[in-house]
């Protein structure tokens, strides 16, 4: 891999244990930091200004982490493919996700003007308070914007570089950088769905679905799923199977961040929980508490979650909270998401994965999810 010294995994022997899925989280940090610093020192002979204050800003977000869920998700796919020795192109595939989730994370809260990420100041918050500090001219907050959409460009274009060179170190990258190319335009449509939505004041429930697979389903675990299997050179029954097992999961984690996003305590998620709410993001909780506010005629709850509606105040704020509880939406979402794993599982299963990495995609899902799975059964 050119300017960067090569991954070696541990030998699977009868000492050495092959790399599981828990420990993927681990691995693939330390990956990243190789090659967090391998492209650090190309960036500060491109140019230091750029390196201090953005490159670095970057590499500091993506290293502060996250669930690393997609990695998981991509060890599990190779796993369950037949994958079980070397695991470097695997863990630099999980990294490539790692630094397409950054960009990601740093587009989305511009565009949704959130103003913490990972417990700390989001990137474009950062970037124009630094601007403020040191009394540059012009608005902080249109420098913080624009810098801030350059850092997600270079987390793409790192992102890009290193599945490209993972792709061509192995015989199976034709189909690996089909499902990358596939994913990337996903998230980029699923994303546009969410921006059109909301200036649309949208409450269909099937455009809600439609987003969260697009943007989420797809992306957090159906395609990290299929990278994994690729590049164990699956077939297209195991492929088939982890790409609908994959969509299930990936759409209960996703609505259960929308959960998060209207009832999560901020110090537990990193995040304001009340983001979703005052912009009226249009996610599948909100869409059905519109439906069952209608039907059920509960003008009250339907007045709170309605398009013009304007939750600024916390006391408005209270109100759509109320709206979301009393109309049942938030107890229909629950049971949706339990539904959702339950049916992930069974399409795991029929990739014919061995019970141990059956058992690891359960405790992965339930990770995920919240949602208490049967993993241990069977269980040595």
């Amino acid at each position: 891999m050119p300017g960067m010294p090569p991954l070696v995994a541990a030998p699977v022997d009868s000492v050495v244990q092959p790399l599981t899925v828990p420990d993927a989280a681990h691995a693939v940090g330390s990956v990243l930091a190789q090659l967090l610093d391998v492209r650090l020192r190309q960036s500060r002979a491109v140019d230091p200004l750029f390196t201090q204050e953005l490159a670095d800003r970057l590499a500091a977000l993506v290293q502060r982490g996250g669930k690393r869920l997609r990695t998981a998700f991509t060890l599990c796919g190779w796993r369950a493919a037949g994958g079980s020795d070397d695991t470097a192109a695997v863990l630099r595939t999980g990294a490539a996700l790692e630094l397409l989730q950054a960009c990601a994370l740093v587009h989305d809260d511009v565009m949704d003007g959130s103003v913490q990420r990972r417990g700390a100041p989001a990137l474009h918050v950062e970037l124009a308070r630094r601007h403020w500090a040191v009394g540059m001219h012009g608005s902080p907050e249109s420098f913080g914007t624009s810098a801030a959409v350059l850092a997600g460009d270079l987390a793409l274009a790192w992102a890009d570089d290193l599945l490209t060179e993972t792709a061509l170190d192995t015989p199976h990258g034709p189909r690996l950088h089909q499902e990358w190319r596939a994913m990337r335009t996903e998230m980029v449509a699923g994303q546009y769905r969410d921006l059109h939505a909301q200036a649309a004041r949208s409450s269909g429930v099937d455009e809600a679905l439609a987003i969260a697979t697009l943007k989420s389903a797809q992306y957090t675990v159906a395609r990290p799923l299929a990278l994994g299997a690729s590049l164990a050179g699956a077939d297209d029954h195991v492929l088939d199977a982890l790409r609908a097992a994959g969509r299930c999961a990936g759409l209960a984690f996703q609505l259960r961040d929308d959960l998060l996003g209207a009832f999560g305590d901020p110090q537990l998620t990193g995040k304001p929980a009340d983001d979703d709410l005052r912009s009226r993001k249009l996610t599948y909780l909100l869409a059905i508490a519109v439906q069952l506010a209608d039907a059920a005629g509960d003008h009250l709850a339907a007045a709170a979650l309605a398009p013009d509606s304007n939750p600024e105040s916390e006391y408005a704020l209270r109100q759509v909270r109320a709206a979301l509880e009393r109309s049942g939406a938030r107890e229909l979402v629950k049971r949706k998401i339990e539904e959702l794993t339950a049916t992930s599982l069974g399409h795991f299963e029929r990739t014919g994965a061995h019970p141990a990495v059956q058992r690891e995609f359960a405790a992965l899902v339930e990770r995920a999810t919240g949602v208490a799975t049967r993993r241990t059964e069977g269980a040595a």
